[in-house]
């Protein structure tokens, strides 16, 4: 088990390190990994090549600079949009295609970063050693593929092919050069130019997917399948290249999630190692009051663009949420209970039958909702699309009786900020818990109405309060705020795309420290019964933490779409 906790904490900290170095070098800064696999928000990246999936049992650290360095040249130096408008159908040609695009941005890497230019041919030979060590020469399938990524990758970058490997492809490189010798040729030449490349890597893309094709119908085999019965421990990468197709991860993906060794272990618990910088404030306050009415200018627009019915949706809301409320009597009726104000008129009018009353009731929406919403860094891709959403509910919500509230959880600062430094002074005690200063937001408390919250919301749009995210913290604290109102029912929605992320705190603990955290305190929450907690995932099924769920793709619904799968998601009508 120490073991086990160990490799995990290690393989975390080479992730952080390769993570940051790749942000640094891309300018892209909301890239981390999960599951061992780049994520751009809570997108899975394309693998893009092979020899970019280092792993700790095998490979030196070298190889994880290089492999990040290259990743970091892919983001950079190309066009994912034209990319995907070039590449084949088919999904070998496409794996292939990729590949070469690969090949081409690493060979661009400036004379200024000739350590990086290091890094990446040392990951490439560590990668191709591998390939040949672990058997996948000597099938037909695993040596053109191998081959056509030592001469491709020799022809773009003016590189020798490795002295080590050059005997073993020599028949195979000379079966090639009569199909694709012009244009292998024409690879550096027109390496600069994404398009004018594609128009040499295409015709190779599609020469090699065709030969594996066939050799695979000759074989009975998959098209294009790797031999991973030679491979078992997938150091070559291609598997996880033919599993994902070239294509980017679903944006619908489901949450990953696992136990904390740390957590297990902790005979006290969930652990906060100072909160003497957590702080709950007022969204607006944080943001110029001349940027306010910018960004709340620029909500109005995009509610306006969104075209939603918003006293339809308050009908609809007010069904679901209210409930029959006695609200007086009805008298002089035929039907119903004896009036005995009324008893007098048998005498005076024997012929009178309106001598009845009948309780009325009217729906009243004895309730409060509350909103969660997810302030982390990879929010701000989705933030216009969640103010849109949550400005368009809180006004449903308001014209149907409904008390509403909007709330927001983030961090004080990145990596830990003075709750970190604090830990290192005091000597860096092992597992201390939560290790950064958490800060609540309230962009709308329950006792203000919408046309007075409307400039607090609209703070949703300012990017800079977003960094990193605390979620079963923030999932206790909203709970209490509802708790201690009268309201008799409490909904609470936590919008969210992704897991708990701190890099501090899973740094000086484990990986799934937060993230059993939040599990633990939703279970609880839930158990107790007080207030019902729903999971709104952006682009993401958040199931793994919420019993009751919904992924929203909020940048496909229009309309009325999204709100109908909310209110579906309330009633209980199945869960996604």
């Amino acid at each position: 088990m120490g073991e086990a906790q160990a490799r995990a904490r290690q393989q975390q900290q080479v992730e952080e390190l390769c993570a940051a170095a790749i942000r640094a070098l891309s300018g892209v800064p909301d890239l981390h990994f999960r599951g061992r696999r780049l994520h751009r928000g809570q997108r899975a990246l394309p693998p893009f090549a092979p020899h970019l999936h280092p792993s700790l049992e095998h490979d030196d650290f070298a190889s994880f600079r290089g492999a990040a360095d290259g990743l970091a040249l892919r983001l950079a130096g190309s066009d994912a949009e034209l990319h995907r408008q070039l590449c084949p159908a088919e999904p070998v040609d496409r794996m292939v295609f990729d590949w070469l695009e690969q090949l081409r941005v690493e060979s661009l890497v400036p004379d200024t970063m000739p350590g990086a230019a290091r890094n990446l041919e040392h990951r490439h030979a560590e990668w191709a050693m591998a390939f040949h060590d672990a058997g996948l020469t000597e099938s037909a399938r695993g040596i053109l593929l191998y081959t056509i990524a030592q001469v491709c990758r020799a022809r773009v970058t003016a590189q020798p092919v490795l002295e080590a490997i050059a005997g073993i492809i020599e028949h195979t490189r000379a079966a090639l050069a009569p199909a694709l010798g012009e244009h292998l040729a024409g690879l550096r030449a027109t390496r600069a130019d994404q398009g004018a490349y594609a128009g040499h890597a295409l015709p190779i893309a599609r020469h090699v997917g065709r030969a594996l094709r066939e050799l695979d119908e000759e074989q009975g085999k998959g098209a294009g399948e790797p031999d991973d019965e030679r491979d078992p421990d997938g150091r070559s990468g291609l598997r996880l290249m033919f599993e994902a197709g070239g294509d980017e991860g679903s944006a619908l993906a489901t949450a990953a999630s696992g136990r904390s060794g740390v957590l297990d272990a902790a005979p006290e618990g969930y652990r906060v190692f100072t909160t003497a910088y957590d702080r709950e404030v007022e969204a607006a306050s944080l943001v110029r009051a001349a940027l306010l009415t910018e960004l709340r200018e620029r909500l109005d627009r995009r509610v306006a663009g969104q075209g939603a019915h918003v006293p339809r949706l308050a009908r609809a809301l007010k069904a679901l949420l209210a409930a029959p409320t006695c609200d007086g009597w009805d008298g002089a009726q035929e039907s119903g209970r004896i009036d005995g104000r009324r008893l007098a008129q048998l005498v005076t009018s024997p012929t009178e039958r309106r001598l009845f009353r009948v309780e009325r009731e009217e729906p009243v929406a004895d309730c409060l909702v509350s909103v969660l919403i997810d302030c982390s860094g990879s929010m701000k891709e989705h933030v216009e699309s969640v103010a849109m959403l949550v400005d368009i509910l809180v006004r449903a919500l308001e014209l149907a009786g409904v008390a509403s509230e909007v709330l927001g959880f983030t961090t004080g600062a990145w990596n830990g900020g003075r709750a970190r430094r604090d830990w290192q002074r005091a000597g860096r005690p092992a597992h201390p818990g939560r290790l950064n200063e958490a800060c609540h937001l309230v962009f709308k408390d329950a006792d203000t109405p919408w046309r007075r919250a409307r400039r607090g919301i609209a703070a949703l749009l300012k990017a800079d309060l977003f960094r990193e995210g605390i979620d079963g913290e923030a999932v206790d604290w909203a709970c209490r705020r509802m708790e201690g109102r009268a309201e008799t029912r409490r909904l609470l929605l936590v919008v969210s795309d992704g897991c708990p992320m701190d890099t501090a705190t899973n740094l000086a603990n484990d990986a799934h420290y937060l993230d059993q955290h939040l599990r633990e305190v939703v279970a609880r929450r839930e158990q107790e019964g007080r207030v019902a907690i729903y999971g709104v995932g952006v682009g993401l099924d958040l199931s793994p933490y919420y019993s009751r769920s919904r992924a929203l793709d909020l940048a496909a619904s229009t309309g009325n779409g999204v709100f109908r799968e909310l209110l579906e998601m309330i009633a209980g009508r199945g869960r996604r």
